[in-house]
């Protein structure tokens, strides 16, 4: 005989409101499609410079046949992650390295300030000069962007960190090294979660930009030139999976989180 199991109220009533929230996202997002359709179709909005759904659709499927669009996507997807993985690695190294050492980061303060407040999209050029064209330029824009942001973060989350509970971990001995990553860097897995994907959205716009500058090939080129040709629906096709690719990608490090929170629960 099969048992019956009674769920928790509480955990129901989440799943329920997780489907709603879902479900208006999904409506909204839908909503926002037919109008556009809708209001481009009769004529409110201007076609020409707004383009539309259906417009986007059919650019779309002859990119997709000819495998033209997959190329564009790889290698902006290439460099995003490149530029994703090393701003994130070393800005966590040095972050690391300024909470080991309170002297040197006393000493860098200022000049990460003034880095943090300098435009680096504006600085794009001059660093696609330094670094090469291509594939090196625009990664190097990408990790300008991330890597200041995730210093002064993740330094500033370290710090954070009870100095109760360092001091009791220094009563039993514990070395500096086994405090941090014994204690500062799991308390702080939700606070890197949070620069990674805030780096996502960095890191695109320093491939964008730098793509915008230099390239031949990436969905920053496909939109830069759809802008020079006036074909508005081959700018939006870009932005638009430009917008599905980054939203995808912050899923995957929420997945990644909620399998590091259902191990350690």
């Amino acid at each position: 005989m099969k048992k019956n199991i009674i769920e928790n109220p509480f955990l129901l009533n989440k799943r329920k409101e997780k489907r709603l929230i879902r479900f208006w996202q999904i409506g909204i997002f839908i909503t926002i499609l037919l109008l556009w359709e809708l209001l481009s179709k009769w004529g409110v909005i201007n076609k020409f410079l707004f383009s539309s759904p259906s417009a986007i659709y059919k650019l779309l499927t002859v990119y997709l046949k000819n495998g033209e669009l997959f190329q564009h996507i790889g290698i902006s997807l290439l460099e995003t992650m490149l530029g994703l993985i090393i701003g994130t690695f070393f800005g966590l190294l040095i972050a690391v390295i300024l909470w080991w050492n309170k002297t040197i980061a006393r000493i860098c303060d200022p000049f990460l300030v003034v880095l943090n407040a300098l435009p680096k999209t504006a600085l794009a050029p001059i660093m696609i000069i330094w670094a090469g064209t291509g594939l090196k330029g625009i990664t190097t824009v990408a990790v300008s962007i991330s890597l200041i942001i995730t210093i002064i973060s993740a330094y500033n989350y370290f710090n954070q960190i009870e100095e109760e509970k360092i001091k009791m971990l220094r009563s039993f001995g514990a070395t500096k090294w086994q405090i941090l990553h014994k204690l500062v860097l799991p308390s702080n897995f939700p606070n890197i979660i949070n620069i990674i994907k805030i780096n996502i959205g960095m890191s695109w716009i320093g491939v964008i930009v730098g793509e915008f500058i230099v390239s031949r090939k990436g969905l920053g080129f496909l939109i830069t030139y759809g802008s020079q040709i006036f074909r508005l629906d081959l700018v939006m096709m870009g932005v638009f999976i430009l917008a599905i690719i980054a939203y995808l990608m912050s899923e995957a490090v929420n997945l990644i989180e909620k399998k590091f929170k259902s191990k350690r629960s």
